[in-house]
């Protein structure tokens, strides 16, 4: 009795762990948090990059770069302390504010900064400076020095060292900088010279300076044609579920067409060169035995072609037979994805806090990384004999830290894109009437993913990370070593730089499907990437379909935005006659038109493939039965009948030839002899 009883208790405890294990694949409305630990790892990572810009702002490099310091190691504004070894350091300068270049076009186009001699002014020269008794006039009349500090302003004229320790003469008229207290010439006519070395292409500085002035004169009509390009993409999010149909026909038309003319090209070519390239009667026989070897070589390669090309062109022809149904369900995808953004409008919002964030993150670290310029212990440059300042020891390695910070917060702003992008697209397809959608998805989702999720958007953001930072290591490597390495070596790093790029995409694809498992079944980041990759290989051929088809159709969906802002462009800038030149204009026109329909269309690009993963998990799980009903929108409704009803066809005729085989093989006469009297 005991034994029974204590077996029937260990099958319920059984039972009550598989019932536990068991996900049932629906969105949850009891959660709990997820990869807590990588959340926690995150925070202190983030406490790290905060503590390297209290490290600069706690040491002086801040207050160097937003205020300046001479080449002696002294901040303007400021009253300074002795720097030892270095002459000049720990003077007062409350009353100079401004920083001075004796030669401000002295610029190393290698590492693109000054190397000009700075000095500490209270006023810059508004006025063009001819004359060492000019550079004496203004410091006695103004009080401002402009050479360096152990030169008394009256003998200015008459000291031998003016030439090297007073500006370069003329000195051009400069203002200072808004926030940097830098004194600017007004001429930026050495720093147009300077952005003609960093852009080659540039040959002629009158056609930076009238680029430019094309810029500056249209700056209204460059504006008005970004909004446009934003308002197409808004638009065409909405309306491509109604073109999707014929862009994906007339794209499987073009291919069709394209692979068929291009073998027929191939065989004509083979077959004319069989027939008329043979022609070697009137040229010596040393020569026509040499052509003939060559034609006979080349009509190979031709051949060799030409039958590639047709068995490519079979293969196309039997893939696009196959996976015609598969097509149609890219066609559905499309169609519900227009119906999810007019259901769920703040969605087009997403890409504008995306760019907001990330732009705030760029800024905030661009900051930094300037603050890590000026922070460290006073060296003197061997070369110029200029006081910088060096971050030395292990020091040093804080910029790497920050780098390494860059790619990773990078990368978790945009997978928390992703996921709530997924959480609302989730909530949306799991809802059957769509009219008791909760007030505002989006939102939902973000504070979801804030209170229980942030821990697997840093992991899967760092995955990302551990593969981008030596693709970019090596992408840099690359760069330096052009021209210097050995044709092995340059295929080599390529061979790597290119798998690690494909390493990164499918690792990016493969997480966004991660992030929607997360958003239905609370799990921790590992577990839904395995779910994840379980449906989408039981699902690869459906799969290669909806990202071949549908990464075209997005892809016009660009190109269309981009030529119709172009030639809004050109009607706009050639009607303005004083816009002389508008090419620039237009080239700023159309790259931000791609970056803008890029940024919204790859969020249509994610609910297609969250939408594609809630629809492989319904057909697994559920067949229109009663308790085991359909989520699915109508247009996939439809798609499934009309699947079902094609198998139920192919089962029919199965069956009718199987009934025919089994009925001729009953009518089959009998031997002879074998009758029966």
């Amino acid at each position: 009795m005991d034994s029974k009883r204590l077996c029937s208790g260990s099958q319920q405890q059984v039972l009550l762990r598989i019932k536990r294990t068991k996900r049932e694949w629906r969105p949850l409305e009891d959660r709990s948090c997820t990869d807590l630990p990588w959340f926690l790892l995150f925070t202190v990572f983030c406490v790290g990059m905060g503590s390297i810009c209290g490290f600069t702002i706690v040491t002086g490099g801040a207050a160097r770069l937003v205020f300046g310091y001479d080449s002696y190691g002294n901040t303007c504004g400021r009253r300074n302390e002795q720097i030892e070894g270095v002459r000049l350091s720990g003077l007062d300068h409350t009353d100079r504010k401004f920083v001075f270049f004796l030669d401000p076009c002295n610029i190393d186009i290698v590492q693109r900064k000054i190397k000009s001699m700075a000095l500490c002014v209270s006023l810059c020269p508004t006025e063009e400076l001819k004359t060492y008794q000019d550079l004496k006039r203004f410091a006695m009349f103004n009080g401002s020095e402009l050479c360096s500090y152990e030169l008394a302003a009256h003998k200015y004229p008459g000291l031998p060292e003016r030439v090297t320790k007073c500006p370069k003469l003329p000195v051009p008229p400069s203002k200072p900088l808004p926030v940097f207290n830098r004194c600017t010439p007004v001429d930026v006519s050495c720093y147009a010279q300077f952005a003609e070395a960093v852009v080659t292409f540039v040959g002629d500085n009158s056609v930076l300076h009238r680029l430019i002035a094309g810029v500056a004169a249209s700056k209204e009509v460059i504006i008005g044609l970004c909004v446009l390009a934003l308002v197409l993409s808004m638009i065409l999010m909405v309306i491509i579920r109604y073109i999707s149909a014929v862009l994906v026909w007339i794209l499987t038309a073009l291919v069709v067409l394209g692979s068929l003319a291009g073998t027929s090209v191939l065989w004509w070519l083979y077959v004319d060169h069989r027939l008329y390239g043979n022609d070697t009667s009137v040229k010596p026989a040393k020569e026509a035995k040499e052509e003939v070897e060559v034609i006979r070589d080349g009509g190979q390669a031709l051949l060799v072609y030409a039958v590639s090309a047709t068995v490519f062109t079979i293969i196309l022809l039997l893939l696009m037979l196959f996976m015609r149904k598969r097509v149609a369900l890219t066609i559905a995808l499309f169609h519900v994805a227009g119906k999810v953004f007019i259901h769920l409008p703040l969605l087009t919002l997403q890409p504008f806090v995306t760019f907001i964030a990330l732009l705030l993150f760029w800024t905030y670290w661009v900051l930094v990384l300037l603050f890590l310029g000026t922070t460290g212990n006073p060296v003197q440059n061997e070369e110029t004999g200029l006081t910088e300042f060096r971050l030395t020891g292990p020091l040093q390695y804080l910029t790497w830290y920050h780098a390494v910070g860059l790619v990773w917060v990078s990368e978790f702003i945009l997978a928390c894109q992703q996921m709530t992008v997924a959480g609302a697209v989730v909530t949306y397809y799991f809802t059957r009437d769509k009219n008791r959608l909760p007030v505002t998805p989006i939102l939902s989702s973000v504070l979801r993913l804030a209170r229980y999720h942030l821990g697997t958007v840093a992991k899967g953001s760092f995955i990302i990370t551990l593969v981008k930072i030596p693709r970019l290591v090596l992408m840099y490597v690359h760069n330096q070593l052009k021209g210097k390495e050995n044709a092995c070596a340059r295929c080599l790093l390529k061979t790597c730089i290119c798998c690690l790029w494909c390493l990164e995409k499918c690792l990016n694809y493969l997480n966004q499907n991660a992030y929607a498992a997360t958003a239905i079944n609370n799990t921790s980041f590992c577990t839904s990437a395995r779910d994840a990759f379980v449906l989408l290989v039981e699902n690869a051929l459906r799969v290669a379909t909806i990202n071949a088809v549908g990464d075209f159709v997005l892809f016009l969906g660009k190109i269309l935005i981009v030529t119709s802002t172009a030639f809004a462009g050109v009607l706009l800038l050639n009607y303005q006659q004083d816009y002389a030149e508008w090419l620039l204009p237009l080239i700023i026109v159309c790259l931000f038109s791609f970056l803008v329909a890029h940024c919204f269309l790859s969020v249509f690009e994610i609910v297609v493939d969250v939408l594609f993963l809630c629809f492989a998990i319904d057909t697994k799980y559920n067949d229109g039965t009663p308790g085991k009903e359909f989520f699915m929108d109508k247009a996939l409704m439809e798609f499934v009948e009309s699947s079902r009803r094609l198998e139920r066809a192919v089962e029919r005729g199965r069956s009718r030839v199987k009934e025919a085989v089994s009925e001729g093989a009953e009518m089959k006469p009998m031997a002879p002899g074998t009758s029966s009297a």
